[in-house]
């Protein structure tokens, strides 16, 4: 029988109770006070009729609030809560005291070694786990949680360790023990698959506080669905590579590949026997390869900066699109493909074209969907967000606590301009929290060039008034983005005015299809 007594805090008050439990001869198994002051009683259970003079006695006790009997004791129902929790972990789990000695193990422990629960309990850990010296771990002067790969029955495993510390009077830990889990390889490599697969909810990574990035994210998940070729618009560092995986794992190709292709780092050579590949030719030894576009069919192909591909490449590659089909090097068959299509840029497209350093069919073929990046100076409200995600993932790396940050961190955060955009803060945090010796980061922290908070538009000579300069500066904004909205309505969305407005401003400065070169 159990019994739960709320009562007030008094000194003296479980004395009380147990004088009564005394004069009733009762053999108590067991008491226990909650941290909000309940008495909770465990005693073999008693005749009706005895505990129905029990119980008034107890309330007639000075602080006694009110007396029930209740099911379990607070320490049975932690008790079997972890004993469930214990067994059906998958993974072998062991306790041990202070001198290695097992005192509890799973399931999985009897099933991997194949013996009675009653022999392995009572038993050297050290006897069981081999390839770390867990005993000197234990004996240590404070053993910390870590990580080593021991063998188990006879098979690899990760061990993590765990010391089991029990607060004294002074708050301090003292050892009481440790609990070793155990990984096997095989069940590493299937967690890991099911981290990397696709989210349930796409563009988790994507950090979207600001309204700009809010608005991209918005178009993205759209843009994602469908199966056309996407470009994505940004400085270098704002993060086009991970936007455009977040639309390949929001995509209905999520299960194929996602494949990387840089334009602006390799030989034309190179760079089409990456794509297409090439068959072993005759007297030639080395093997045939199989190009990006077949090992990335039924998912996608990313084209990292596709406006530093030279002019051959970009030939070759509109005649891909064209087609739907290409030739691996040294081969007359033609392969179908089943691939979707994301590049990225830094680059103004439009003014390449009128330049004519890129090609106006190519751009149209790729230019089907497009989104825009925008720089970090214009999203602050997602520069702490993305500060505390860096530090914390940095930490983790680094196996450390993760730091806070100092309001002056904050401010120089928020007020420096980042031409690096993420990646420059990213790296900046990187370096910060690996050589911070603290607990805080502060300004001083935060290693960065010098660099005006903002950009100069205006050179401190320009001749004729304000409107004239403002004027100029409207023209440059349209004259950019033309190439990229070449639809009044497109751009008067993209820029937050009406349809009218974008309209007359265009054939004021005569931006049209003609003046950007587009047919």
């Amino acid at each position: 029988m159990r019994l739960e007594v709320n009562c007030q805090d008094r000194l003296g008050i479980a004395q009380d109770v147990l004088d009564i439990l005394v004069e009733h001869e009762i053999d108590l198994r067991g008491i226990e006070i909650d941290e909000q002051g309940k008495i909770f009683l465990n005693f073999p259970n008693m005749e009706f009729a005895d505990f129905q003079h029990l119980m008034p006695q107890i309330r007639k006790i000075e602080g006694i609030e009110d007396v029930k009997t209740t099911p379990f004791m607070p320490i049975e129902r932690e008790q079997y809560q972890l004993k469930a929790l214990l067994q059906t972990l998958p993974d072998p789990v062991f306790s041990v005291d202070t001198k290695g000695k097992i005192i509890l193990i799973n399931d999985a422990v009897v099933a991997n070694l194949e013996i009675p629960r009653s022999e392995i309990i009572g038993s050297d850990i050290a006897d069981l786990l081999k390839g770390f010296n867990v005993i000197r771990w234990l004996e240590g002067k404070n053993p910390q949680s870590q990580a080593q790969r021991i063998r188990f029955s006879e098979q690899d495993y990760l061990l993590d360790m765990l010391p089991v510390m029990v607060p004294d009077s002074d708050g301090a830990g003292i050892l009481a023990g440790a609990v070793f889990m155990l990984k096997s390889e095989l069940r590493l490599g299937q967690q890991l698959t099911v981290f990397h697969k696709a989210s349930v909810d796409s563009f988790i990574s994507i950090q979207a506080d600001s309204k700009a990035m809010k608005n991209v994210v918005k178009e993205a998940k759209r843009m994602a669905e469908l199966d056309g070729p996407i470009i994505i618009f940004g400085e270098t560092g704002t993060g086009k590579e991970m936007l455009a995986k977040e639309c390949h794992e929001a995509s209905r190709r999520h299960e194929g590949e996602f494949l990387r292709l840089n334009c602006a780092s390799l030989p034309d050579n190179i760079a089409e026997s990456e794509l297409f590949g090439c068959t072993q030719l005759e007297g030639n030894q080395s093997a045939a390869k199989v190009g990006l576009l077949e090992l990335a069919t039924g998912g996608t192909l990313f084209l990292d900066e596709v406006g530093d591909m030279s002019r051959q490449l970009q030939a070759i590659l509109l005649r891909v699109l064209q087609n739907n089909s290409y030739r691996r090097i040294g081969e007359e068959k033609e392969r179908p493909i089943d691939v979707r299509i994301i590049c990225s840029t830094q680059k103004d497209l439009g003014k390449l074209m009128q330049d004519g350093m890129f090609r106006e069919d190519l751009f149209y073929r790729l230019n089907v969907l497009s989104l825009v990046l925008p720089p970090l100076r214009e999203r602050k409200s997602d520069i702490i967000a993305l500060a505390e995600r860096f530090i914390k993932q940095h930490s983790v790396k680094l196996g450390r606590k993760a730091p806070k940050m100092s309001k002056a961190c904050i401010d120089y955060l928020h007020t420096y301009p980042w031409p690096g955009n993420v990646k420059q803060l990213e790296n900046a945090l990187y370096r910060a929290v690996s050589l911070l010796e603290g607990n805080e980061l502060d300004r001083e922290n935060i290693q960065l060039p010098s660099c005006s908070a903002t950009a100069s538009f205006v050179s401190e000579e320009f001749s004729g008034s304000l409107d004239d300069e403002v004027k100029r500066f409207e023209k440059d904004i349209l004259m950019r983005l033309y190439p990229s909205y070449p639809s009044t309505r497109q751009l008067a969305k993209k820029l937050g005015l009406s349809h009218t407005a974008v309209a007359n401003k265009l054939r004021d400065y005569g931006i049209n299809r003609k003046t950007v070169k587009i047919v």
